[in-house]
This record gives structure tokens, C-alpha cells and sequence, in this order.
């Protein structure tokens, strides 16, 4: 005998409209992981696909508070690892949920967001890359066809709301952070696109210091910080001014303290001369991810002497004064330890060293003489 609410689970199977409508209103509050998400797993996991049809079921044959109710349950689900499985493997549905975030008029946009993001910790997203829109949601907004050029347009371009009023798509820099964790993201965020000969990471820096959005704030840092793991990209993406990466992980470190003229002149232009109340990024765990970002660049030698000749010691030694954070003083100990320590000499400088010390044995040899 299946118990109520198991019984309640089944009327998402209903072809009754009225039923599964009800279904839905009272199911939402048991899917999150502290409720009971194992209710959907009944019938061998019979629900997830109940749901899936519901999502994508045409307007004219579903409501939008139908359609969210739905979303939002297999957003939440995904905190199952089988669940979340069932619900990503599946290119259909993929392909569906990316085209209703680009749907210009969905008023669910913003959830299919969170689902979308939610779905990204499985590598099997990558397979988005290789995906175009669904025809009925082309807009002129869009000068490409691919989906990912799609949501990196609809991030970038409608934040404040220009191009979906029910969305400001907050919710796709979480999707961009868990895609970048793939060499497939990673190569797709540092290569330029064919679509508008942009890198598209540049396109997201800005973000960095969105103060009015903690999502935001925090999915770039951490799409940064991904997309730093290929070195050989690392001084393309510092010494490009089409990109200009440094000042943007630098300004939300930096505060309103003072440094000497020379140390505030070897600075990026964008940080020389900050105003007096320039505010530091207020959360410790985003900047702790900038620092990360830094330590990701100070692999190779290359860069951590480009990192020195940009003033990048001092301010890190100002952050380490005033921050209360353990994890940001741990990360700022490492990032002092790597700029400030003594470089190996290179082959050619210890080939020149042989080189003079030779010179040095056969004059003596001459003196001797």
C-alpha cells in the first residue's frame, strides 16, 4: 500500500490537469534536501520523468505557476546525486531547458537558471557546447545559434532586465563557475568565438565588482578562477587589453588604504589613484576565490614577475593587515611566500655564470704563468 504521500506523488502522473495542478502545489515544500526528496524516487523513479513532462509541456496545455512548481522541484532534486543523473543525462532536455532561458518571454527564466546551474555538476553538460537553440526560441537579440554564445549573451546583456522583464539571469554566472570545472568549459571561456571575435571570460569582469549581486559576484570569481587552471593561456589573458584580466581580480581585494607614490604608480591604471572610500569586496569566501586566482597565476615564473612589477605584493600585504579571515590570511601568506621569494637562476643566467667563470679560471691560469 503506498502511503499518501506517495499516493500524492502519483498524481503527477494524472492526465487530469486540475490533479496534477494540486499535486504540484503541495509536493514543492518535500523537495528540498532537508524535506524528503527521496518521495521521488517511488515507482522506480517514475516522478523525475512526471516531472520532466510538465516542464516542457506547451504553454497552451500548462500554466507558468505549473511549469515553475515543476522546475523548482527538479532544481532542488538535484542535490541527489542519482536523481540529478536521471534528470541532466537526457540532450532533449538539456536542449529545453537552455532554449526556455533564452526564451525571451518565459517568465520562469530565472528558475530554469537554477536548474540549469544545478544541472552543470555533472560533465555531461558539456554537451551544450554542441547545442543550438530550438527554433521557437530564436530572438534578433542573438547573433548566434549555439546555446552557449545564447546564455553567455543573455548574462552579459540582460542583466538589468532589458531582455526579459520577469529575468536577470543572476543565476547562469553558478552555471558558468561548474561548467568552467571542465577542460571543455574552461577552453570555451579563454578561446575567442567566431560569433563576435570576443574571449568571453572579458565579457564577464565586469561582474567582479557587482556589489547589488552576491550570485553574480561569486559565480565570475569562481568562473575566473576555473578558467586559470590552463597556464600556457596565463600572460594571453594578463597582457591582452582586449581582456586586461589583473585589475579586475586586484579591485575587489583592494581597499582605501594608502601606498607609497611608487608602489600606487607600478599599480594597473585601474587602481592607481582609487577614491578615498573605495570598499574592499565585503565577503571573505569571494575574496578568498580571487586569491586563489592569483596563486593559479603564480605557477609560472613568467607571471609571478609581471605579478611583481604590477604592485601586486603591496596590496596583498594591506589585505593581510586588516582581514580577520583565516582562510583569506592563509591565502595571503602563500601569495607573499611566492612573490616574494628568490627565483632560481635561469639556464641562460647560469650559462652565463659558467660562462664568466671560465673566463675568471683562464686568467688565472695567464696570471700564474
Amino acid at each position: 500500500m503506498p502511503t499518501e504521500l506517495e499516493e500524492l506523488v502519483e498524481f503527477l502522473h494524472s492526465p487530469q490537469h486540475a490533479v496534477k495542478q494540486i499535486a504540484l502545489d503541495n509536493l514543492v515544500q518535500f523537495s528540498p534536501a532537508n524535506a524528503n526528496p527521496k518521495l521521488f524516487a517511488y515507482d522506480n523513479y517514475r516522478p523525475i520523468k512526471d516531472l520532466k513532462e510538465i516542464a516542457q509541456r506547451r504553454p497552451e496545455t500548462t500554466t507558468t505557476i505549473m511549469v515553475g512548481h515543476a522546475v523548482t522541484i527538479l532544481a532542488n532534486l538535484c542535490d541527489d546525486t542519482e536523481m540529478r543523473r536521471l534528470i541532466t543525462e537526457d540532450d532533449a532536455f538539456i536542449q529545453f531547458v537552455a532554449s526556455s532561458i533564452i526564451d525571451l518571454t518565459n517568465q520562469n527564466a530565472d528558475l530554469f537558471c537554477i536548474l540549469l546551474a544545478n544541472m552543470a555538476k555533472l560533465d555531461y553538460i558539456t554537451r551544450v557546447f554542441e547545442m543550438d537553440i530550438l527554433a521557437i526560441s530564436k530572438d534578433d537579440a542573438f547573433t548566434s545559434a549555439k546555446i552557449m554564445d545564447c546564455l553567455m549573451d543573455c548574462f552579459v546583456k540582460g542583466a538589468d532586465r532589458s531582455l526579459n522583464v520577469y529575468a536577470n539571469y543572476d543565476y547562469l554566472a553558478y552555471f558558468f563557475a561548474d561548467i568552467s570545472r571542465f577542460k571543455h568549459g574552461r577552453d570555451y571561456f579563454v578561446t575567442e568565438q567566431e560569433y563576435d571575435n570576443v574571449v568571453p571570460i572579458s565579457k564577464l569582469l565586469v561582474f567582479t565588482e557587482k556589489y547589488d549581486s552576491k550570485v553574480r559576484r561569486e559565480g565570475v570569481a569562481s568562473t575566473i578562477k576555473n578558467s586559470l587552471f590552463d597556464t600556457e593561456k596565463h600572460m594571453k589573458l594578463l597582457t591582452d587589453e582586449a581582456i586586461n584580466l589583473l585589475p579586475y581580480i586586484l579591485l575587489p581585494i583592494a581597499g582605501s588604504e594608502e601606498l607609497d607614490e611608487e608602489e600606487m604608480f607600478n599599480l594597473p591604471e585601474e587602481l592607481q589613484l582609487l577614491p578615498a572610500d573605495k570598499k574592499r569586496e565585503p565577503l571573505s569566501d569571494i575574496i578568498a576565490v580571487h586569491l586563489e586566482s592569483l596563486l593559479l597565476l603564480c605557477v609560472t615564473r613568467e607571471v609571478r614577475e609581471l605579478l611583481r612589477e604590477k604592485s601586486v605584493y603591496p596590496l596583498i600585504r594591506e589585505l593581510h593587515k586588516v582581514t580577520k579571515d583565516e582562510l583569506v590570511a592563509e591565502l595571503c601568506d602563500r601569495l607573499v611566500q611566492m612573490l616574494m621569494r628568490d627565483e632560481a637562476p635561469t639556464a641562460e643566467e647560469v650559462d652565463a655564470m659558467n660562462s664568466d667563470e671560465s673566463d675568471d679560471d683562464e686568467d688565472r691560469i695567464v696570471e700564474v704563468a
